[in-house]
């Protein structure tokens, strides 16, 4: 049976926006996705993630009494870190994915000098995790903006973002580089393709460019941040790893016709290509080719190029979640770079959600992943989103999860027995958070189980599931028990 390496990193994944909660303590300023209104919608609907407009933005601001705003409270690691790292300890997680919130440090994102408080808070975070022996994975970014860059920039649209993000990651950096062994620049940087909001922390109504237009300009932007930021931390942290993160769509012909084989291995090309410039260093000619065919015209960063050679990572990340099936037919046809599609493979189960279940999926994302880049490749996200009950007795019996993990594990042995060089696994939400799609609780992912409802009610206090007791003999065993 192929064997997981040495030092593989077992762990699991949060986010700050999702996680963090203490919305406006320390001195932190509020973030874009801090406007994110809790809206309910039925489990089967595939719509994902929320955007917000323009209109519905001054509609939550006018209202911020009125509505719920979800990511404002998270589920309070703020206040839980000892507690929550200390469970996190007790499994033997070997890295912990956390990202900072960028307002925590630089509440408006203009600020010349951070907050005091925002930058000891993440120092007691690293320390804590140390004393486990746990290396944190830090995410310089996961979607979240400081709000007055939404309001005053119209975020990732402008050019100006750029040093406002260098200025913010350099400070990362040089404060917590002898800290942190891992990082990642941008979470799921293709996301911005699905939510120019969530992604971009941005209105495209308010661009006078197309929304497409406006959505890649955005990217570039985003893209040259990076690859800076990855140049910089190179000189500076030279013993350390940093990686970029794409969300990993993998994609299946809906039928052997040529028609629908050509459309997904366009579909394929799309999803991959940021991860291609920040591995490679340059535009594939694939995405060059969209571009012209479609009028879109970037507004290039200066010496562009050499910023992006300049600037290549050390593994590529993925999160990791489902497969789709693509067709060419109009009546089928989907968006280009869609997150979730609604043209559903038979050959698939589907979680509570409605999201295909298909390890197999991760081994052949994997497999290609290696042969196309040949960095390590990690997998930073990856889980089953369920509904999970609390026994009178404090007990979460979720089998349900243990299997979906196992089989997504498996996968990944079998992708090393490939000859894949995969460096690590943190599932995501390890400690139940904040879902991202409709900013509930409902949807949990975690090994611990947080009580709080979507309302936010619940004395917040952490459970162990019985995947908790299960994940930790995983990592025991370093996977052979799978």
């Amino acid at each position: 049976m192929p064997e997981l390496r040495n030092d593989f990193l077992w762990g699991g994944a949060t986010s700050a926006s999702q996680y963090e909660g203490a919305a406006k303590a320390g001195g932190r300023g509020l973030s874009h996705m801090d406007y994110i209104r809790r809206v309910k919608k039925a489990d089967s609907d595939k719509t994902f993630p929320i955007n917000v407009t323009w209109e519905m933005f001054q509609d939550h601001k006018k209202h911020e009494s009125d509505y719920n705003f979800p990511f404002r409270r998270g589920v309070d690691f703020y206040d839980h870190y000892k507690e929550d790292i200390a469970l996190l300890g007790e499994m033997g997680f070997k890295t912990f994915r956390m990202s900072i919130s960028w307002s925590r440090l630089f509440p408006t994102g203009m600020e010349e000098t951070p907050c005091e408080e925002g930058v000891q808070f993440y120092h007691n975070v690293f320390k804590e995790c140390h004393k486990y022996g746990i290396d944190p994975l830090v995410t310089m970014i996961h979607y979240d903006i400081p709000v007055h860059l939404t309001e005053t920039l119209n975020g990732w649209e402008s050019p100006k973002m750029i040093d406002l993000f260098v200025r913010y990651t350099k400070f990362l950096i040089d404060e917590y580089k002898d800290e942190v062994k891992y990082w990642i620049t941008f979470n799921e940087i293709n996301m911005i393709m699905n939510s120019s909001y969530l992604g971009g922390g941005m209105f495209v109504e308010k661009s006078s460019k197309s929304n497409e237009q406006c959505v890649h300009q955005a990217l570039h932007h985003q893209l040259i941040a990076s690859a800076l930021t990855v140049a910089y931390f190179h000189e500076h942290a030279p013993h350390s790893l940093v990686g970029n993160m794409i969300a990993r769509l993998q994609c299946y012909p809906y039928t052997c016709q040529s028609a629908d084989v050509l459309a997904t291995q366009q579909q394929n090309q799309f999803n991959y290509f940021p991860t291609d410039i920040q591995v490679k260093g340059s535009y594939p000619a694939s995405i060059s080719n969209y571009y012209r065919k479609n009028g879109i015209e970037i507004e290039w960063y200066p010496d562009y190029q050499s910023v992006l050679e300049n600037g290549k990572v050390d593994f590529a990340a993925i999160s990791y979640y489902h497969t789709s099936v693509i067709s060419a037919e109009p009546d089928k046809a989907e968006p280009i770079g869609a997150f979730v599609r609604n043209l559903e493979n038979p050959y698939n189960e589907t979680t509570d959600w409605g999201w295909g279940i298909d390890p197999t999926g991760l081994r052949l994302s994997l497999n290609d992943m290696n042969d196309r880049y040949g960095v390590p490749i990690f997998i930073v996200e990856n889980g089953l989103g369920a509904h999970d009950e609390l026994t009178p007795d404090g007990q979460i019996h979720d089998t349900y999860r243990i299997e979906y993990l196992k089989a997504h594990i498996q996968a990944i042995k079998d992708a090393v027995g490939d000859g894949c060089n995969v460096m690590g696994y943190t599932p995501w939400g390890c400690i139940d958070l904040v879902s991202c799609g409709d900013g509930q609780m409902t949807k949990r992912y975690g090994f611990v189980y947080v009580d709080a409802d979507d309302e936010g009610n619940g004395s917040y206090r952490r459970y162990r599931k019985d995947s908790f007791y299960w994940y930790k003999q995983v990592i025991e065993s370093n996977g052979a028990g799978v």
